[in-house]
């Protein structure tokens, strides 16, 4: 049994990020561990990459290594094409210039957005162009296409650690191809210890994580899948999606009604805004009871209605 209309001071707190409450005590009790170091110096090379406060101040950053006016044009493209962006990139962009979202001969820096773990479709085409590309990889930490190049396509790319792991700050920005034009970032000493030691706990068991998210994600699928949802992005092989996306096909008739029914409920998601579809937990710090609770939720919400 599920408490489905519950007191508001005694919620539960299902977030899109891994994170909760009680890894507060968890974290702080970590013992110091350089992990990360020894990986990412593995993954994207010696000296090419260094820590960020979030994934915004690595948007910040890595546009600041341009020479760019109020004037020039970032042009942002997206996995689904779909207008859905979201306002922490948008507002990183105001801050220097402008954008928009159809490449246009005034296009000075191409933004691709690698949406909820789904690697943007041939990138190779992109770089054809030959314009300065920055790969926004906050929710593709764990995720690869085909060619096992995401990441590396541009000059830049940035992550956010707590869209896949149970932190509350920290991204990470790489340099791919001009290591001199790294930005200092504002993150304090203490926090990037904090931050290695909690990513360094968690990466040591990368393809457990791996593989509790993918279950997890498999069995809340396979629940949807009999009630008429879709999965809205195809999976590759080597994709970890950061959360579980699914297309409505007409289900719920207000979904702007059902947001705020899971908030309700101590559930974060949100709607995949310009398509009938949302988004909602699904990581790999959930059991398989939290699972059935966000599915018992929107289905006492689908027979309410």
């Amino acid at each position: 049994m599920f408490i489905t209309n519950p007191d508001s001071f005694l919620l539960p707190s299902y977030r899109i990020s891994p994170f909760k409450t009680d890894y507060i005590g968890i974290n702080h009790n970590l013992k110091e561990d350089n992990y990360t170091f020894h990986y990412f110096n593995k993954r994207f090379g010696k000296d090419n990459w260094q820590y960020t406060i979030n994934g915004r101040e690595s948007i910040k950053l890595a546009l600041q290594s341009y020479d760019l006016d109020k004037n020039d044009l970032v042009t942002i493209l997206t996995t689904s094409e779909n207008f859905y962006i979201s306002s922490c990139v948008t507002k990183e962009i105001e801050k220097i210039c402008k954008w928009n979202r159809e490449l246009s001969p005034q296009t000075k820096i191409i933004f691709i957005n690698h949406e909820f773990g789904y690697p943007y479709p041939d990138l190779t085409k992109i770089t054809e162009l030959g314009l300065p590309i920055i790969e926004d990889c906050c929710t593709t930490f764990f995720s690869q296409d085909q060619d096992l190049k995401v990441g590396s396509y541009g000059d830049f790319s940035l992550y956010s650690f707590p869209k896949f792991f149970p932190i509350q700050i920290g991204g990470l920005l790489v340099s791919n191809k001009n290591n001199d034009r790294l930005k200092n970032s504002e993150i304090d000493d203490l926090s990037i210890n904090y931050i290695e030691k909690v990513i360094s706990y968690n990466l040591r068991d990368e393809e457990e994580l791996i593989k509790k998210r993918t279950e997890n994600f498999d069995y809340a699928l396979s629940l949807y899948s009999k009630e008429g949802f879709q999965e809205r992005f195809e999976r590759g092989k080597n994709t970890v999606p950061s959360s579980l996306i699914l297309k409505n096909n007409f289900i719920i008739k207000d979904l702007h009604a059902l947001k705020l029914h899971l908030t309700n409920h101590g559930i974060q998601s949100s709607i995949f805004y310009g398509e009938d579809a949302f988004f909602i937990p699904c990581h790999q710090n959930m059991s398989k009871f939290d699972i059935d609770y966000i599915f018992s939720s929107i289905l006492n919400f689908k027979y309410d209605s």
